[in-house]
C-alpha cells in the first residue's frame, strides 16, 4: 500500500496540468492563441450617454484604442481602485492619452446619473468618461460586454452591486483584445497600452 512511487507522479501530473492551464490562460490574454473558438463574443452595438450628457455609442470606439471598465458610484472599495489605476495608466502616458478612450459603465443605473457620474468622476483623470442610461440600455451592454453584475439587498434596506471587475482593452477597430492588466506599473501599463494607437 505504499504510495512512494504514486505520489511523484501524482504531484509532477498536477504540476502538468497547472501549467497547461496556465499557459493557455497566458496566450490568450496576450492574443497568441486563436483556438479558443467557443470564446463568446465580447463588445456590440450600445448607446448611453457620458456624465455631461453626450451620447456615446460602441461608433465612439473606432479609431481609438479604448480601455472599459463596469462599476458604480457607491462601490466602496473595487471601483475607486480600478479607476485610480486607471488614471495612473492615462498620466504616464502625458499627450498620448488623448488618443485613448477611457470609459467607466455604471451597472447601477438606478443612482448613477450623470450628475452623479460627474461628482464621482471629479476626483480621477478627466479623460474618464462615465457612460450611463435607462436600465435597458445598461443592460444591453452588460449582456453584450458578458459582464455579471447583481443587486445585492442590504440589511437597512439599501443595496450595493456585485459586479465583475475586469478591465477590457478594446483595439482601435472597437473589437475585444484581452483583459488589460492593472497590476504593473503605470509606465509598464502605459508602454502595453501605446502599442495599440
Amino acid at each position: 500500500m505504499s504510495d512512494g512511487k504514486t505520489r511523484p507522479l501524482a504531484i509532477i501530473g498536477a504540476f502538468a496540468g497547472s501549467l497547461a492551464i496556465g499557459l493557455l490562460l497566458t496566450l490568450w490574454l496576450l492574443g497568441g492563441w486563436s483556438g479558443a473558438t467557443n470564446i463568446p463574443a465580447i463588445g456590440g452595438p450600445f448607446a448611453l450617454n457620458d456624465q455631461s450628457g453626450q451620447p456615446v455609442t460602441d461608433a465612439s470606439l473606432k479609431g481609438r484604442p479604448s480601455l472599459i471598465f463596469f462599476g458604480f458610484t457607491h462601490c466602496p472599495d473595487v471601483c475607486p481602485t480600478s479607476l485610480f489605476e486607471i488614471s495612473e495608466v492615462l498620466r504616464a502616458l502625458g499627450p498620448d492619452a488623448d488618443k485613448v478612450n477611457a470609459y467607466f459603465v455604471t451597472v447601477d443605473p438606478e443612482r448613477d446619473t450623470p450628475e452623479a457620474m460627474k461628482s464621482y468622476l471629479a476626483s480621477f483623470d478627466p479623460h474618464l468618461r462615465g457612460l450611463t442610461g435607462n436600465p435597458d440600455a445598461i443592460a444591453k451592454i452588460v449582456a453584450s460586454y458578458r459582464v455579471y453584475a447583481r443587486k445585492v439587498p442590504l440589511k437597512d434596506g439599501d443595496y450595493t452591486m456585485d459586479h465583475t471587475a475586469l478591465i477590457y482593452l478594446m483595439d482601435r477597430t472597437g473589437r475585444f483584445v484581452a483583459p488589460f492588466n492593472l497590476k504593473r506599473s503605470p509606465d509598464a501599463a502605459a508602454a502595453d497600452l501605446r502599442r495599440y494607437l
